[in-house]
């Protein structure tokens, strides 16, 4: 099973930023898709963004123009970079490759992660 390590998580004021890390311990990010997906209380685990394995990107609608994924080959990492964030974005995230292509339908990401890590929490507050 993959081991992904998300990192980047903090407390932020509505209307900050924060950048998500994403390291996957053996997966090469160049080769494969890798989504990155969050967790409120009481709520189902939603996808947010994804970055196929030749860079092309899809956000859900609620965080579009937002939130931007990208990747460091080099580095073997994934970014979420999170602007303009409200007080809905509060969750732990995650980052993991989607049981299928990166797909957006009706502004949802449509395919779940295959593997999960411990997350991150962000959490926005006044």
């Amino acid at each position: 099973q993959l081991q992904l390590a998300e990192s980047g998580g903090g407390l932020v004021q509505p209307g900050g930023s924060l950048t998500l890390s994403c390291v996957p311990a053996d997966l090469t990010v160049g080769a494969y898709a890798i989504g990155w997906f969050r967790q409120a209380p009481g709520k189902e685990r939603e996808g947010v963004a994804c970055i196929s394995s030749i860079g092309n990107t899809y956000y859900a609608g609620v965080v579009k123009g937002r939130f931007t994924i990208s990747r460091d080959n080099a580095k073997n990492t994934v970014y979420l970079q999170m602007n303009s964030l409200k007080l809905e974005d509060t969750a732990v995230y995650y980052c993991a490759p989607p049981l299928g292509p990166c797909m957006v339908e009706n502004d949802n990401l449509v395919n779940d992660g295959a593997y999960w890590g411990q997350g991150t929490q962000v959490t926005v507050s006044s």
